[in-house]
């Protein structure tokens, strides 16, 4: 594991990735490598073929980046407290094709992501298959557990 010069983590949604970017910045800290945060935000309203007349869409889509950049900022910023510098992207689109292209262009040796089952309704809010994403990196993949809710 020597040859980990960058690291990407992979934001899913904001309120659940801070465990996987402590993964992150303790990986990056250990190997001394590069660590960038990358959230992707799909707007599966967008797609081409849709003709909804929904006018408040396009503000509720402005609001989701919004929400997402703060709340990024906020695990960035926490984590941040240590000194290590931290990369931090927000991208819009598809999302394996925007995480894919992250990869390429900043030549990440390490992708560390949430593992958890996705419902049907998440697969279409977020566009976003953790198998999909398997299959098409080009470099080895850490999947971090969900910390499990707690029983009331």
């Amino acid at each position: 594991m020597e040859d980990i010069k960058q690291i990407l983590v992979v934001s899913r949604m904001t309120r659940y990735c801070a465990k996987a970017v402590r993964y992150g910045v303790s990986l990056a800290k250990k190997y001394g490598a590069g660590l960038t945060v990358v959230h992707v935000v799909h707007d599966p309203f967008g797609i081409e073929g849709w003709n909804l007349p929904m006018p408040n869409l396009d503000k509720d889509y402005q609001n989701l980046l919004k929400k997402s950049r703060q709340q990024l900022d906020d695990i960035i910023t926490n984590e941040n407290k240590s000194g290590m510098h931290i990369d931090a992207l927000i991208r819009e689109g598809e999302p394996t094709s925007e995480i894919l292209a992250v990869v390429k262009v900043k030549k990440i040796d390490l992708i560390v992501m949430l593992a958890h089952e996705e419902g049907r309704l998440e697969h279409f809010l977020f566009g976003r298959s953790n198998d999909e994403l398997i299959r098409m990196m080009p470099c080895s993949i850490l999947l971090v557990k969900k910390e499990p809710e707690p029983a009331i």
